[in-house]
């Protein structure tokens, strides 16, 4: 919604997120991950079939700070989204095992979006009926998009857990590339070509 409310207001949903947030952690993640994906500013929806979408979130309000920027296209014709490039950037405090970490987030990332662009349990009047994985498709190899991770290492700064974090802001921040790559907003997970 905060991207929707950048474009009514004609604004760039980058800098419209960064004017309404105080919190330097906040502020930070969100440079750090625009810087990864390489953000270029703009007031509207490219609407060509590529786009960049970004979201961000303090966890639990108490918690890790993560803001999630992604690069998506969109096939007209078929209505296919294919993802890119992450770019994540984490700030959960104090670093205690970077690899540990980075392969958490990368974990939250993937399956985050395997939810978002795939998976749905379909079912009938008396049943299941997705049982396999005809049925039940999730995120394969081919589909895998680049993962870029800058990890903020508090030293002096309790560890705040990174279990989920990483999760929250994936759907948020696609369905935000969807809209600056076609122009329409997805509401509903997941993306499927149908729903495009």
């Amino acid at each position: 919604f905060t991207d929707e409310l950048a474009a009514a207001a004609g604004r760039d949903p980058l800098e419209f997120r960064m004017q309404g947030l105080a919190d330097p952690r906040g502020i930070e993640v969100l440079r750090r991950a625009a810087a990864l994906i390489g953000w270029q500013a703009r007031p509207a929806p490219a609407k060509r079939g590529t786009g960049r979408g970004i979201a961000y979130i303090h966890y639990k309000n108490t918690e890790s700070y993560v803001a999630m920027a992604m690069e998506a296209e969109v096939e007209r014709t078929s209505g296919a989204i294919r993802v890119r490039r992450v770019a994540c950037a984490h700030d959960c405090g104090l670093v205690i095992n970077p690899d540990a970490l980075r392969a958490q987030i990368e974990g939250n990332i993937l399956q985050t979006l395997s939810r978002t662009l795939f998976e749905e349990v379909a079912f009938d009047r008396s049943r299941v009926t997705s049982v396999d994985w005809a049925s039940y498709p999730i995120l394969t190899f081919p589909d895998v998009p680049e993962i870029l991770i800058d990890l903020v290492d508090r030293p002096r700064e309790p560890p705040l857990g990174a279990g989920e974090a990483a999760a929250t802001p994936v759907p948020a921040a696609l369905a935000n590339a969807v809209f600056d790559a076609a122009g329409i907003r997805l509401r509903t997970v997941p993306f499927t070509r149908q729903r495009v």
